[in-house]
């Protein structure tokens, strides 16, 4: 699989090569703040197809937590871009909103977190689930 994707302003472009590790919704409180609500629909891709074509990103890792994610986002319009978990070092988790064409995403495979799934989340009929991130 191989596509493209940016910031709402444009300022910032990637692209992204490599077979998806992983399809999901995240339910985490903290991906409720980055979202605006909802859960994040993501695609995992590994982190050696994944480059920006133009702009760099701010980056944001909350000191108070530890190994807190690593978020990257667009400093002018704000759009969240990517995620980089610690513990996952080789890859990178990409926001589908942020793909030019969030219709090869396809569906997620799952959603975890779902402990902090909050009432107005729906999930898919039939789809996987986990309280936290699956091992």
């Amino acid at each position: 699989m191989k596509f493209t994707g940016g910031c709402y302003c444009g300022q910032i472009r990637y692209e992204a090569e490599g077979e998806p590790l992983m399809r999901g919704q995240c339910h985490c409180r903290e991906c409720q703040y980055i979202s605006g609500g909802s859960a994040n629909v993501i695609v995992a891709m590994p982190k050696s197809g994944f480059h920006y074509t133009s702009g760099e990103p701010k980056t944001f890792q909350r000191s108070d937590l530890e190994n807190g994610v690593v978020r990257a986002f667009c400093e002018n319009c704000g759009t969240s871009l990517t995620s980089a978990p610690p513990s996952m070092a080789d890859m990178v988790i990409i926001k589908v909103g942020t793909m030019d064409d969030p219709a090869e995403f396809g569906e997620p495979e799952m959603a975890f977190y779902c402990i902090e799934k909050q009432k107005f989340h729906y999930l898919p009929e039939g789809m996987v689930t986990f309280e936290r991130f699956p091992d």
